[in-house]
């Protein structure tokens, strides 16, 4: 019985069966075990301004704000690709972001007004990071920006422009 055995799975239909049932193994105890979110982050090219699409797997935190703020951070550390432009200038940092009832307030140091050495349109930045928050959060119905603590865009940028961006 054990030469039969051993025949069974010698063979490369068996063998691959079993890689794809431990690799299904791996996906699902990912899945379940590590708590993780996917996430999409949006970038332009060097080259010609196109756009990138970034996918990256982010760990649940706590709460929802705590998720906002994950990604958030994420679009500040910029585009993993090489050849992408960083949305906000590397010394921009997040002072602070709430999220109350459907809407995400951030609040960003006086870097984020600058384009980035690289070069982008600074308004354009924060569109596509507006849109990237209502397209990877479904419970946020609005975004509205700060640099130190001054609001930056209108009640017109949200509403007209981010619907320029967001993608279903």
């Amino acid at each position: 019985m054990s030469a039969d055995f051993k025949k069974l799975f010698s063979t490369p239909l068996i063998i691959c069966l079993s890689f794809i049932a431990v690799l299904a193994a791996v996906v699902v105890f990912d899945f379940f075990f590590l708590d993780l979110a996917r996430r999409t982050f949006v970038f332009y090219t060097l080259k010609d301004g196109g756009i990138v699409v970034e996918d990256r797997m982010l760990k649940h935190a706590e709460t929802k704000e705590g998720d906002i703020i994950r990604y958030a951070e994420e679009t500040l550390l910029g585009p993993v690709t090489p050849d992408l432009l960083p949305l906000f200038p590397k010394e921009t940092k997040l002072i602070s972001l709430l999220y109350r009832e459907g809407v995400v307030y951030v609040n960003f140091t006086s870097d984020a007004a600058m384009p980035p050495l690289e070069g982008g349109v600074t308004i354009d930045n924060f569109r596509t990071f507006h849109a990237g928050i209502l397209r990877n959060f479904s419970y946020v119905s609005d975004v509205r920006f700060f640099i130190e603590g001054t609001a930056v865009y209108t009640e017109g940028f949200r509403h007209e422009n981010a619907k320029l961006f967001f993608w279903n």
